[in-house]
């Protein structure tokens, strides 16, 4: 049996534990499972229990198996077992952010007896509410410390215990579970399973932190960023998180540029086409990037209802035709006055058919920019995943397309 640390040795673990936590909450898990297995046991499992939850578990999944047991040996009992729970649920769940319950009482205990168990359990824990629990574990109360400091000390638990519970599921996203919540703002919630059985309990500071990561990860996710990767993140691990959505980036623009190549003569013969391209490759792709915004949006918020997704598809495609007809008459004012200075004859069939193509293209847009994350949920990814990307392509394809494409039927 290996002896216990002395008191120098503590310290210096110590004194590691708190020089690591920092950095090791700006890396990515995969990342700070590199830097913690360089140091003992010990340390690494001290730096975890001062993470939050979620952020612990994907840290142990990526550290070395045969470090992983002397981590979970060197963490406290209760924590140990509830974090190897926790490791049965799907990484962004409830369950994967649990802690464990331990001012867990029998609702014939009496408040006095509670309070003195409280006693011990303030020392090493931070406790916010008692819970009441039959032989089998199943939750009937939750007690405050309110009720428990102006209680009779006689009094049983389950005459001052609220019995009407609220309580979450582990198996629940946390992006379900931020819906539940939103209107009640408690400092703890408790997590039972189907049977009503405690299993943990999930700290809503840290449900609102890991949603606010995720918002803010979205972002990044529209335009190919890993929600992995952070600042601190090494640039050759950058370089690989990125670099294969720039390939496909690149293979997209490649099919922009072929739309082109199709009415190279018509190009050819009006070069003052190439002027307009980027304008409405631009403004419909600000247009079809709201339609994304407010979709990914009411997809996060639970806003958008089963079957109303046809209802939001013809609402961007309106904004889009209105938006279009209003932008098009400054767009053909401009394609007019740059054809009369090069004495162009077709100065007003050019500005016709830049208002026809602005048009078509921000209608275009619109459907896309809510097409594209509604597609991805339906096959099961993420909804923001490179969107850009998709959305980019079909907006420069459709207003090169049609700018070109008109162009070529009505000037011969």
């Amino acid at each position: 049996m290996a002896s216990a640390p002395n008191e120098p040795q503590q310290q210096v673990w110590e004194q590691q534990r708190r020089m690591l936590t920092p950095e090791v909450k700006s890396l990515a898990p995969g990342e700070a499972a590199t830097l913690l297995a360089e140091y003992p046991a010990q340390v690494v499992a001290g730096v975890l229990q001062g993470l939050h939850p979620a952020t612990a578990q994907d840290i142990i999944a990526e550290l070395p198996r045969g470090m992983v047991d002397g981590v979970m040996r060197a963490l406290p009992a209760e924590t140990a077992r509830q974090w190897q729970v926790n490791q049965s649920f799907a990484p962004g769940s409830i369950g994967r952010m649990m802690e464990p319950a331990l001012a867990v009482f029998r609702p014939e205990l009496t408040v006095g007896e509670a309070i003195e168990a409280l006693r011990a359990l303030i020392q090493s824990a931070f406790i916010t509410y008692a819970y009441v629990t039959d032989p089998a574990g199943r939750l009937l109360g939750v007690v405050t410390m309110r009720d428990l400091l102006f209680t009779a000390h006689a009094a049983r638990l389950d005459s001052v215990m609220l019995s009407d519970v609220f309580f979450l599921k582990p198996d629940l996203p946390l992006s379900e579970a931020m819906k539940l919540v939103l209107d009640r703002h408690y400092p703890v919630y408790p997590v039972c399973d189907e049977t009503g059985v405690l299993v943990g309990l999930v700290r809503g500071q840290v449900m609102f932190e890991e949603q606010a990561f995720e918002i803010t990860a979205q972002v990044g996710t529209m335009v190919g960023v890993e929600k992995e990767e952070r600042l601190a993140t090494h640039w050759s691990r950058s370089f690989k998180f990125r670099h294969p959505w720039l390939q496909l980036n690149l293979l997209t623009a490649f099919v922009a540029g072929a739309v082109v190549a199709i009415f190279q003569d018509t190009v050819d013969r009006l070069v003052i086409l190439a002027l307009f391209l980027p304008v409405l490759a631009g403004q419909s792709g600000n247009t079809g990037c709201q339609a994304l915004a407010v979709t990914l949006r009411g997809l996060t918020l639970g806003e958008l209802k089963a079957g109303k997704e046809k209802a939001l598809v013809m609402k961007e495609a309106s904004l889009g035709f209105m938006n279009g007809a209003f932008t098009g008459i400054v767009a053909a004012g401009g394609m007019y006055y740059v054809a009369t200075y090069q004495q162009n004859p077709n100065a007003i069939v050019l500005s016709i058919v830049v208002w026809l193509a602005l048009v078509g293209s921000c209608v275009a847009s619109g459907i896309c920019g809510a097409m594209v994350p509604l597609t991805l949920k339906r096959f099961g990814a993420d909804p923001a995943t490179a969107s850009s990307i998709f959305l980019t392509t079909a907006t420069d394809v459709v207003s090169m397309g049609l700018l070109l494409g008109l162009a070529t039927l009505i000037i011969r």
